[in-house]
């Protein structure tokens, strides 16, 4: 069994405190937060695990769960991995690329897993994309949801455009060329819209588009390939693809097919920790490990540079008055 502290007892840290106590190669060792009392609240609602410190928490555990909010993810993974214990840290995993690779160091200096909490790689629609398309020429990504104040403590990049940039990266192989993005703070003080379109060097082109102050919520990927055209609707849990291999002729099409797929939601929370007690007990390949993450981050704040830097042109050219200027 694989012993596992929680850190942070917000939204996320109660839904991993409810996985751990359900899962079957998991313990639940306790829960830190310094909301004491929302502490003591999850920890009831999980079987009554204590409400520990840190220092505490690492003392009696196996491995931790960095589930606090992203600007203390660094520090509190830092201490975990210098104490020699596994992590699994949400996204995003550090503030900076330093601070990843100072993580990646640690993890690889003691010997211990690394995960990064990249969610949707556990999901039944990635295994539907990338068991379809494996060498993308373009990718369309949209993710609109209605305004919530979780997770307005960082961007809507790193929010919920991650999500896409991170599923794009799993399917691109090719490192990024440029990024030339917009976007604009409406309801918080960071970014809450954002589009990006991001070139690799051997010639893909994504365009991703992420909002948290939209009328719906809309999840869709399209992307073009030599394999064929396939469309997904995520909150449908719907996938069209047009190609030469799989699906029923399209009559007239040349050769071409048609298949329609749908998919049931799995628990992909428990599918996560379930690889992460795989990796910590047995030794199991990390799925999402500090290579990912790191390339995830990168990307998210490639975006946000490109976001300022076309902000600065502008206000340069008028187009715009810089704040404060507006009178």
């Amino acid at each position: 069994m694989l012993r596992v502290g929680i850190v942070g007892a917000g939204h996320f840290g109660r839904f991993h405190a409810l996985k751990v106590q359900a899962a079957a190669r998991e313990v639940l060792t306790g829960i830190h937060d310094p909301d004491t009392a929302r502490a003591r609240r999850v920890a009831a609602e999980a079987g009554g695990a204590p409400v520990l410190s840190y220092p505490d928490l690492l003392a009696c555990s196996d491995a931790i769960i960095v589930a606090a909010p992203a600007e203390h993810h660094f520090d509190l993974a830092r201490q975990a991995l210098a104490a020699g214990k596994h992590v699994l840290v949400e996204k995003p995993m550090a503030a900076t690329l330093a601070q990843a690779d100072e993580l990646a160091h640690l993890a690889q200096l003691y010997g211990v897993v690394l995960q990064v909490g990249h969610l949707l790689r556990y999901s039944a629609e990635h295994q539907a994309i990338t068991d379809r398309i494996s060498r993308p020429l373009y990718i369309e990504a949209t993710r609109l949801a209605p305004y919530k104040p979780r997770g307005t403590d960082v961007s809507v990049i790193l929010d919920l455009m991650i999500h896409d940039l991170d599923l794009v990266l799993s399917i691109v192989d090719s490192p990024i060329e440029s990024v030339d993005a917009l976007g604009a703070a409406v309801s918080s003080p960071f970014e809450d819209i954002a589009n990006a379109r991001v070139r690799f060097e051997n010639g893909c082109v994504a365009t991703i588009a992420a909002s948290r102050i939209s009328l719906k919520t809309e999840r869709r990927m399209r992307v073009f390939s030599q394999e064929g055209y396939l469309s997904a609707d995520f909150m449908k849990r719907e996938l069209t693809m047009i190609g030469r291999t799989r699906g029923l002729p399209l009559p007239g099409s040349g050769g071409f097919r048609r298949e329609s797929v749908t998919w049931r939601d799995h628990d992909t929370l428990a599918a996560e920790h379930a690889a992460f007690a795989a990796s910590c007990l047995d030794g199991a390949q990390v799925l999402v490990d500090a290579v990912a993450g790191r390339r995830a981050l990168a990307a998210a704040l490639a975006v946000t540079q490109g976001i300022a830097a076309t902000r600065a042109r502008m206000e340069a050219s008028g187009l715009i008055i810089p704040a404060g200027q507006e009178d």
